[in-house]
């Protein structure tokens, strides 16, 4: 599907401001995380529902750039909090500056996403505030649980679910909602527009954690392993945990508690016990199911038929994607 007037529209928009004024030190950090190359899904999003009900995408680039920017402000306190060297193949913004320009840059960017809100009349104003304030909390709430659990070893699937649930699936939610709203779209559309991200985010994330270590190294763009390499408790791993037998348990358990310098031999070992337990096949059938959701909610919605085939394109298109 070609998204890329959308794409291209919205960075010409970004291209447009001007982000550097003093003090620099405060500045340039927010314009070099915005510059670095991300896949913008998020404002597109907000583009593409707002031509789906108004024909006039264009209006909802400031709604677009919003949301841009605050997540671009999380991903500066994530690597914060990760103490990660790269983001985008790039030195992450602590690394550039220092680890108080990240927290400051940030937190101004935060305050600077509400403030492209104030391009609306006061009804839209006050529909998008509300809804980008529920959302912000719930991406901390994420985050905090996503911190929790690496010290947990008794996080179930359920669990897991939410925390990618409130880290991710809302912001793409959130981002559709507003294109929404922006157009005047009536409030059971908004809903089930945001209904059917929720379920498209919960799809993205999975595949995410299917690519990162199962995916091609040559076109996934990341370190194929991280996330066992940093012991993290995706459904992947919850899943095997789940079905293996005590043998297999206690390795799961032994090497997710392990810090090496050569991750070799651990990540070709974990990918065995995944694959003996078909976990590959498992979260890729869950993938299926929430995208299936998610088409069941365009199914719903007062949208022509051209907007619901273009929705559902979108969805088949994020859950073959291979990187």
């Amino acid at each position: 599907m070609d998204l890329t007037l959308y794409q291209k529209d919205f960075l010409n928009y970004l291209e447009e401001k001007v982000w550097i004024r003093e003090p620099k030190n405060l500045y340039e950090p927010i314009d070099y995380i915005l510059q670095l190359s991300g896949k913008r899904i998020r404002p597109i999003l907000t583009l593409m529902a707002s031509d789906i009900f108004s024909g006039d995408y264009k209006e909802a680039l400031p709604a677009a750039l919003s949301i841009e920017v605050f997540h671009n402000f999380t991903l500066v306190h994530d690597d914060i909090m990760d103490e990660a060297p790269l983001r985008r193949g790039k030195k992450t913004v602590h690394e550039k500056w220092d680890l108080n320009t990240g927290i400051l840059s940030g937190d101004a960017m935060l305050i600077l996403a509400y403030q492209y809100f104030e391009n609306y009349e006061p009804a839209t104003f006050q529909k998008l505030a509300k809804l980008f304030s529920k959302t912000a909390i719930e991406v901390c709430d994420g985050q905090q649980l996503d911190i929790d659990f690496e010290t947990r070893n008794d996080v179930t699937i359920d669990e897991y679910v939410n925390m990618i649930r409130l880290k991710t699936s809302v912001l793409v939610a959130a981002a559709l909602k507003m294109g929404a709203i922006v157009a005047n779209a009536s409030d059971s559309d908004a809903s089930l527009l945001y209904d059917y991200g929720l379920n498209l985010g919960l799809a993205f994330q999975l595949q995410d954690d299917y690519l990162d270590t199962f995916g091609n190294p040559e076109t996934f763009g990341k370190q194929v392993g991280g996330d066992i390499i940093e012991n993290k408790k995706t459904f992947l791993y919850l899943k095997a945990l789940e079905l293996a037998d005590p043998e297999d348990q206690q390795k799961l358990l032994f090497y997710y508690q392990q810090k090496l310098e050569d991750n070799s031999t651990k990540i070709d070992e974990i990918k065995r016990i995944f694959e003996k337990y078909h976990i590959p096949t498992l979260i890729q059938k869950l993938i299926l199911d929430y995208t299936n959701s998610s088409i069941d909610c365009l199914n719903k919605m007062n949208i022509g038929i051209k907007s619901r085939e273009m929705l559902k394109d979108f969805a088949m298109y994020l859950m073959n994607r291979n990187k």
